[in-house]
């Protein structure tokens, strides 16, 4: 299963570099980025699959049973050009360069240092016979961490300003995922990839892995009267249990509900709120109205503003 995605994802990914890329560079004369134009494709191609996935999944159900309807759209509007700019354009971009760079620094120390990496095979050995396993302990590992960055994201005063752009949502879809502002993805793509290296996730699994957390956030923003019931929702993040996050009595630090895949994490850690009969409007009522109702821009320069001032009130 997962050798058959991968090939379907390499061979896209050949097919669009040969038809588009390749003979792009060679008439703009940019033959020098021929070979970084590939790798990075693999993170453009990785994010359009993944909103054409979270659409085909997402829409049907907000369709079906919304928890809102909303005459006005704009907002909505704003969250997926968030979407397409982090999914296909830039964000691919800033991961590439971040985790290329990782990679390669991370190589040379253990180089340098006579070590090998301190992967989970090299801790538990029978991993490497068992390819599925193997995938669902990264998957386990890099969800824990993914909770603690989270509880980071509404405990720091200068991290909250910018992750409040994502939280003043009150038209709440599965695009809103997407809704971040870009040091944050900066932030949040450094601290994946660093994770993913010192584990050791093989090249060929980090897409899979990652196409599988963005899909279950897509859906956890969804907005769909969805729950999965009282055993379900201890097993994996549900519309309903992500919305009491999004609810407006839960911003900053009075959060609840941080995990992004396994709710067992805000179980262990008494973090959780598992009423499942609530549904409450989302948004951060501290927000100003730019974030609120600002594009995509004038999002980014309020969040900005506002870190550099929670960074000033320390001092």
């Amino acid at each position: 299963m997962l050798g058959t995605v991968l090939d379907l994802l390499a061979r896209l990914n050949g097919w669009v570099f040969a038809t588009l890329v390749e003979p792009a560079c060679y008439a703009l004369g940019l033959m020098d980025l021929v070979e970084d134009g590939h790798q990075w494709l693999d993170f453009a191609i990785l994010g359009l699959v993944q909103l054409v996935v979270a659409w085909l999944v997402c829409r049907p159900l907000e369709a079906w049973r919304p928890v809102e309807r909303w005459a006005d759209r704009r907002a909505v509007r704003t969250d997926i050009v968030y979407a397409l700019i982090n999914r296909i354009g830039l964000l691919p971009l800033l991961a590439f360069v971040l985790l290329a760079g990782l990679q390669a620094q991370w190589e040379a120390f253990l180089t340098a240092q006579d070590l090998l990496p301190p992967t989970l095979e090299q801790l538990v050995p029978a991993l490497r016979e068992r390819p599925a396993l193997a995938f669902l302990a990264y998957v386990v590992v890099l969800d824990f961490f993914e909770y603690w960055r989270h509880r980071a994201q509404h405990g720091f005063g200068w991290w909250w300003a910018l992750h409040s752009i994502h939280h003043a949502q009150q038209q709440m879809t599965f695009w809103t995922d997407d809704r971040n502002h870009v040091l944050d993805d900066v932030l949040a793509a450094a601290w994946f990839g660093a994770i993913a290296l010192l584990i050791g996730v093989p090249p060929g699994q980090f897409p899979l892995i990652i196409l599988l957390l963005r899909l279950v956030e897509s859906l956890s923003h969804a907005n769909v009267r969805l729950s999965f019931g009282w055993l379900g929702e201890r097993l994996l993040v549900s519309p309903r249990f992500h919305r009491l996050h999004h609810g407006e009595l839960s911003a900053g630090e009075h959060g609840a509900n941080y995990a992004v895949l396994l709710p067992v994490w805000d179980w262990l850690f008494r973090t959780g709120d598992w009423r499942r009969d609530r549904f409450p409007p989302t948004g951060d009522p501290e927000a100003p109205p730019a974030l609120v109702r600002g594009g995509w821009l004038r999002q980014q320069g309020a969040g900005l503003r506002r870190m550099v001032a929670a960074l000033r009130e320390r001092h």
